[in-house]
């Protein structure tokens, strides 16, 4: 089974079960149907903007970021539930906004784009 946990600031709109039905959609149509989990957090730009200081070394705020369990420091140790972990999708809710806003595109229509190219990444399919 495919879990999706998702951690959002309250007075981000988003619907979450909708976020979760399209990454696990996106997630079974890719073949993966092991018990896996994916975490999504919704940020606002100042914690965005600390990722990027710490993980990309820039001074810029990314409207998705992802991150595998391959990237942290940490040794891999299995986990006691058997779920595996894919990583962590991170988005920054005002930049999806100003982005749909700019796109001509729903608020949570973008949200759901960021997300699924935030699952790529984790998947190991990156653009150029």
């Amino acid at each position: 089974m495919i879990r999706v946990f998702v951690t959002k600031q309250s007075n981000y709109p988003v619907s979450v079960r909708k976020i979760k039905q399209v990454l696990v959609s996106l997630l079974e149509q890719s073949g993966l149907v092991s018990d896996a989990g994916i975490s999504i957090a919704l940020v606002g730009e100042k914690k965005m903007l600390d990722l990027s200081k710490k993980y990309l070394n820039d001074d810029k705020v990314h409207n998705v970021l992802s991150f595998t369990d391959s990237e942290t420091k940490e040794k891999f140790i299995p986990p006691p539930d058997g779920i595996i972990r894919l990583g962590e999708i991170v988005i920054c809710y005002p930049e999806a906004v100003k982005e749909a806003n700019q796109e001509g595109k729903l608020i949570e229509e973008k949200i759901i784009e960021l997300i699924k190219h935030g699952a790529m990444h984790l998947m190991g399919k990156h653009h150029d």
